[in-house]
């Protein structure tokens, strides 16, 4: 927000000193015309010499009007140039001062994170993780090689700098040793390996995600470390296919995994121990009852994934509630499942 407000500062400057060039130029052409005969030209080029104080001779003769005049214009001139250099100063003072003191403000930002998100390019893919984790409410910082994506993403509210994510050096700034995730979506599938390859050194317990263009560099990409790999191609082929065949269902796949205008969501919030819920079963819980909330699967602490888990499951604490619901709704139970009783 700042910078934008710089922005129009600059521009609302600049038009002010255009302004004022254009008017003096404008006067004094018009004057050395009107009061001594000048030719258009010689008037402009007599303007120009006069208000930069260059010191050439007089064009032609000046009558005691025109000298008057002339008086007026060196006053007035001077002082509009004098003006246009101060604000051309100011403003690349301010510029330079701007980029100093937004980078430490940006480190400051960064140091301060803890348990969040890094994504790694800001293209088409990892614009729209970054939307996603905005919407999330999620802490995370986007790097990316080119300026003008930096610039977009801080327009939009991020924490972004322009950086080589291949870089150990780009990972450490971001705070890959405090991080909880990583989303490397760079243009190729061999930047995205040295991504993940420098990730997972930094930091093993680190979960990374990341797409591959080509089918034969995904299982590489999971031979590297990264958790997830989204094939974009084989995932786009699937639902086409689901759209044709299930249609209902894809609907309610987007419904469910997209913001569809509701507040529905699908979250995964774990069991943790010494809390009131830990142990219990699905019915003693009553997580529909009391908070309109449906467990759809749950994840047990081996990695069992279990779906639509009977109501005498007994939830064991580390266990993970795949749950959909309306967002406070969804609030309420990480809060009940999380906060350890006393």
């Amino acid at each position: 927000m700042a910078e934008r407000t710089l922005k129009e500062q600059i521009v609302r400057r600049g038009s002010l000193v255009a302004g004022l060039l254009l008017l003096t130029i404008g006067i004094g052409t018009a004057g050395f015309s009107l009061i001594d005969r000048y030719p258009v030209f010689d008037a402009f080029y007599m303007t120009l010499i006069t208000i930069t104080t260059v010191g050439y001779a007089e064009v032609h003769p000046l009558s005691q009007p025109g000298r008057y005049f002339n008086s007026f214009l060196i006053l007035f001139g001077v002082s509009v140039m004098f003006f246009s250099v101060g604000a051309i100063t100011q403003t690349v003072i301010e510029l330079e001062l701007q980029d100093v003191f937004g980078k430490r403000r940006r480190k400051r930002m960064i140091d301060k994170l803890e348990n969040h998100f890094i994504i790694c390019g800001y293209g088409r893919v990892g614009r729209h993780a970054s939307y996603e984790l905005l919407r999330a409410g999620a802490a995370f910082v986007v790097i990316d090689m080119r300026d003008e994506r930096v610039t977009r993403a801080m327009n939009e509210g991020m924490t972004a700098f322009h950086g080589d994510s291949t870089r150990d050096e780009t990972l450490r700034a971001a705070g890959i040793m405090r991080a909880r995730g990583l989303v490397s979506a760079l243009a190729t599938d061999a930047d995205n390996l040295f991504v993940i390859l420098s990730a997972k050194t930094l930091n093993p317990k680190l979960m990374v995600v990341t797409r591959a263009a080509e089918e034969e560099a995904e299982e590489k990409l999971r031979r590297a470390g990264a958790d997830t790999v989204f094939a974009p191609y084989t995932i786009t082929g699937h639902r086409l296919a689901q759209a044709l065949l299930r249609p209902h269902v894809a609907k309610f796949l987007d419904f469910a995994t997209q913001d569809m205008g509701l507040d529905v969501e699908i979250e995964q919030v774990q069991v943790k121990p010494g809390t009131e819920f830990a142990s219990k079963t699905l019915r003693e819980m009553q997580l529909r009852r009391d908070l309109g909330v449906i467990v759809l699967a749950i994840r047990k602490p081996g990695g069992e994934m279990l779906f639509n888990p009977p109501a005498d499951l007994e939830i064991a604490p580390g266990a993970f509630l795949i749950a959909m619901g309306q967002s406070p709704q969804l609030r309420k139970l990480e809060d009940l499942l999380t906060n350890q009783t006393r």
